[in-house]
């Protein structure tokens, strides 16, 4: 069993990444392989609903999303995490994630998925539902902790300080771990992710 994590700061290791980092370590002790992929610091650009991918699989921009929707097709689970801009995710992990997930939806459903996010002080619970977005509108079990997973510090030392947060990642390590192996459980009984029933898109005036 493996978990993909997500970076979605321009910190290769910053406050997001420490954070990260807590959840992993259990994650690894739980006998579950880990990687962490980070975007970078290169611009990511956003989705523009060409629908080419829908044809194709693959996002016209040969870019790092490419390469992390190929991961995730062998992770079982999911970690995303993101820094706090103005009380939201950073502009890089939602271009990123708009375009990772659309259409998508065979790849994730019944994988399990977290959110992890990292502030100074605040605005982590509005980022921290907007991540958790992707995963309730993909058919993914949504991982939680003994509180929201958000950790506070300008910087990695700080952060470590977060006793609180930490605690909080080391928690969604441990549920993250048990509910993969709840699934896994539960396929060896011959219990199939449900398939569920052939989408109907309506809007307001149809």
């Amino acid at each position: 069993m493996k978990v993909l994590m997500l970076n979605g700061s321009p910190h290769k290791e910053g406050c997001t990444y420490t954070a990260l980092c807590e959840v992993e370590k259990v994650l690894r002790e739980k006998g579950i392989e880990t990687e962490i992929f980070q975007i970078g610091t290169e611009p990511v650009a956003g989705c523009i609903a060409c629908g080419a991918c829908l044809k194709t699989s693959k996002c016209f921009r040969n870019d790092k999303v490419n390469e992390f929707i190929d991961k995730c097709r062998e992770a079982d689970g999911f970690v995303f995490g993101s820094p706090v801009y103005y009380a939201g995710a950073s502009g890089q992990i939602s271009a990123f994630l708009d375009r990772v997930f659309y259409g998508r939806t065979s790849i994730f459903a019944g994988k399990p998925g977290a959110a992890v996010v990292s502030c100074r002080r605040g605005g982590a619970s509005a980022a921290f539902d907007q991540i958790n977005k992707y995963f309730t509108i993909s058919k993914m079990p949504v991982v939680s902790s003994q509180y929201w997973n958000q950790v506070h510090g300008n910087t990695p030392e700080e952060v470590v300080q977060d006793f609180e947060g930490m605690q909080t990642m080391r928690t969604l390590g441990e549920f993250m771990a048990w509910i993969l192996k709840c699934i896994d459980a539960g396929k060896n009984a011959g219990i199939e992710v449900p398939v569920g029933e052939t989408p109907v898109k309506t809007n307001f005036i149809r």
